[in-house]
């Protein structure tokens, strides 16, 4: 799985950051092995560093599931590092619900009855 890590011009983007970035996001999505072919992530501060507030850091995530349209959160946080956490956590439900659905041979069942034609 690749990871493509992006910042907007105010949040600094270093080596350092980009490694860690990169680190949390396989370490939380390995389960999902070679299902994903990669995973864009963009930090962006709300309040574009004139003001300051709560939750005014935001951090959106897509994912490429193979065989899947694309999966993208986001999630806002007072911190980087709130915002990627939240994303995160937010990526691996819904990454999870989504095979789960795609895996199921029987898929959704209808509350209606068998109906014939």
């Amino acid at each position: 799985m690749k990871v493509l890590v992006k910042t907007d011009g105010h949040i600094k983007g270093s080596a350092k950051f980009t490694h860690h970035v990169e680190t949390v996001v396989q370490n939380a999505l390995h389960r999902f092995g070679d299902r994903i072919t990669r995973v864009e992530v963009y930090f962006s501060d709300q309040n574009s560093g004139e003001k300051f507030g709560d939750d005014d850091k935001r951090c959106v995530m897509e994912a490429r599931p193979a065989g899947l349209q694309p999966i993208t959160v986001s999630h806002q946080g007072a911190s980087v590092e709130q915002a990627l956490d939240g994303a995160t956590d937010t990526l691996q439900k819904t990454l999870k619900r989504s095979f789960e659905r795609r895996d199921d041979p029987q898929g959704r069942k209808s509350y209606a009855g068998d109906q014939e034609t």
